[in-house]
């Protein structure tokens, strides 16, 4: 009858379906991180510029909210020497200011030849002075009442926008209040391109005795002293602060109608246009593909990191699934090779045993040596029987720890004699060689240590091929432990055998293991090694034989 082989399905196709799917999803996953990387990138290319336009312009920002209106604290008494230092100590602060003009200025009903003159309120320079890097000490005088022809166009005409807003304002002002800050900025500031012009502001009796002085004829008022600057400025001289340098290669500031080159239109490109004064310019933003892929590679490891690991623990997922499915694979074959051959064992006594009854039952007359013969038959098919029998049930008492230690003392020639001789008597062909070197006894259980001893003579047996049948037992004390040594010349295994033998079911794939054999011999001698505190090890070359070595804890 053909034997068939036992079917276990693995799924092979889900798994390699499922790292396949992974795989797929890992270099999807890295593309769409790869490319929302970068436009995350070039997304904070565009917004970004305003936190280093903030920082860049944070200086003119100050200059003018607080710089400028000190000004007004002097109240129109600043003089060339007062205003020299204050200008200066702002040109120190401020890099972008390139010069500074200061107009004294009187304010009265006089008649004027210089200024504007609105109803009986005239506005006047008494003398204006340029203040700078240029001027080494103190405050250079451009023009003085003193000197009338030595006012420029410029000048003036700096100097005559500021007093009509001036005078517009007296004319419509209310004087019961201070000006809003409204009407503060759009009277006393001039702003135009690369300069700002400051008038300081009035306090409000002063500007009701103004709007008297324009509008009601009386005698010469006194003159109210009024201080004006202007200062030049230069954009370029700002301070680039690039606060994001891992995205703006470079900055610029540069003209409004600025257009890059076209060796740079490749480059990525944004900008921002300059407030006030600077008007005129714009902070340009340049950075080169590469340099931005710099960047973006930067950002994208750590999330191609987070995406190998997720795929590598999924891997280890599928690397799980297949070992289990294929521990389970070798459990179901080892279970089927078992329930066989478990099966063949207990059939094979049980037929004689029935062949033997039929016999006797059948015959009607039986000599003595024929029920001598049926009779020892069946006493040897019912001691296989029990012998296997107990060979399951001690394995089961020893892996639920029920079984019991009860040493005694051995005294080891009489033990192997015993036990050799026993085993002799069944297998007379067998040549067996004991040699006990350096102790004569130990304490031990006698049953436990008989039961090692006859499973690995029963293996060297099985395991001999007819010529080869001899085993040599070495017994010996070394350090705590005391060891014995199974050599036999049998037919040995390869070292992937040798990792494998000491597991239950387990059994050699050849001509001397098809039958009689279920997997249980070596198993038992390790669970009983391991009971008594000990350890069993294997020496073995295909061809050569194997050397089995026990060793357990020395007592006597």
């Amino acid at each position: 009858m053909e034997h068939s082989q036992p079917i276990y399905r693995k799924n092979l196709s889900l798994i390699i379906s499922f790292m396949v799917l992974i795989t797929i999803s890992l270099l999807i996953a890295i593309l769409l991180a790869y490319n929302f990387t970068k436009k995350y990138v070039e997304n904070e290319f565009a917004a970004d510029k305003v936190e280093v336009f903030e920082r860049t312009i944070q200086p003119y920002t100050n200059f003018f909210q607080q710089g400028i209106p000190e000004v007004s604290y002097y109240h129109g008494y600043l003089d060339s020497a007062s205003a020299d230092s204050y200008a200066r100590r702002l040109i120190a602060r401020y890099a972008f200011i390139e010069k500074v003009i200061f107009y004294d200025t009187e304010v009265s009903n006089w008649p004027i030849s210089d200024g504007i003159k609105a109803g009986y309120f005239s506005v006047q320079p008494k003398a204006i002075y340029q203040i700078g890097p240029g001027v080494r000490k103190g405050a250079q005088v451009i023009f003085s009442s003193k000197n009338p022809n030595t006012l420029s166009l410029k000048t003036a005409d700096e100097f005559n926008k500021m007093a009509i807003k001036l005078n517009k304002y007296v004319e419509s002002a209310d004087t019961t209040q201070a000006p809003s800050p409204d009407e503060t900025f759009a009277t006393f500031y001039g702003i135009d391109a690369n300069k700002i012009s400051y008038l300081n502001v009035p306090r409000k009796e002063e500007l009701a005795m103004f709007k008297k002085l324009m509008l009601v004829k009386q005698a010469k008022s006194p003159v109210f002293e009024k201080d004006m600057f202007t200062f030049y400025l230069n954009p370029k001289r700002l301070r680039l602060v690039n606060t994001r340098p891992e995205l703006y290669q470079q900055l610029k500031i540069v003209p409004l109608v600025f257009e890059p080159l076209s060796t740079e239109g490749e480059q990525l490109t944004t900008e921002i246009a300059l407030p006030g004064a600077f008007s005129g310019y714009k902070l340009h933003f340049s950075s080169s593909p590469a340099f931005l892929k710099t960047e973006i590679y930067h950002r994208f490891l750590p999330i191609f990191g987070a995406i190998l690991l997720i795929y590598a623990f999924l891997l280890l997922i599928a690397y799980l699934i297949y070992r289990n499915l294929f521990i389970n694979q070798q459990l179901f074959k080892l279970q089927y090779d078992f329930i066989n051959n478990l099966t063949h064992e207990f059939k094979t006594p049980l037929s004689v045993i029935k062949v033997a009854g039929n016999n006797i039952g059948s015959s009607s007359n039986l000599s003595i040596a024929e029920r001598k013969r049926y009779a020892t038959i069946l006493d040897q098919e019912v001691e296989k029987l029990n012998t296997l029998m107990n060979k399951l049930l001690s394995f089961t008492q020893l892996e639920n720890k029920s079984i019991t230690w009860k040493a005694e003392r051995i005294v080891l020639a009489d033990f192997c004699s015993a036990i050799t001789h026993a085993f002799l008597l069944d297998k007379p062909g067998f040549l067996l060689n004991i040699d006990i070197k350096g102790v004569t006894e130990i304490q031990s259980d006698p049953i436990l240590l008989s039961s090692i001893f006859n499973n690995l003579m029963d293996n060297a047996y099985k395991y001999s091929p007819p010529d080869r049948q001899e085993l040599a037992i070495e017994i010996k004390k070394e350090g705590a432990y005391i060891l014995f040594l199974f050599k036999d010349k049998g037919i040995g295994m390869t070292k992937s055998d040798a990792k494998h033998i000491f597991k239950k079911f387990y059994r050699i794939e050849n001509q001397y293991n098809q039958h009689g054999s279920v997997g249980l011999g070596l198993a038992f001698c390790k669970e009983l090694v391991n009971f008594m505190k000990g350890d069993i090890t294997v020496k073995s070359q295909p061809g050569k034989g194997s050397t089995f070595i026990v060793s357990i804890p020395y007592t006597h």
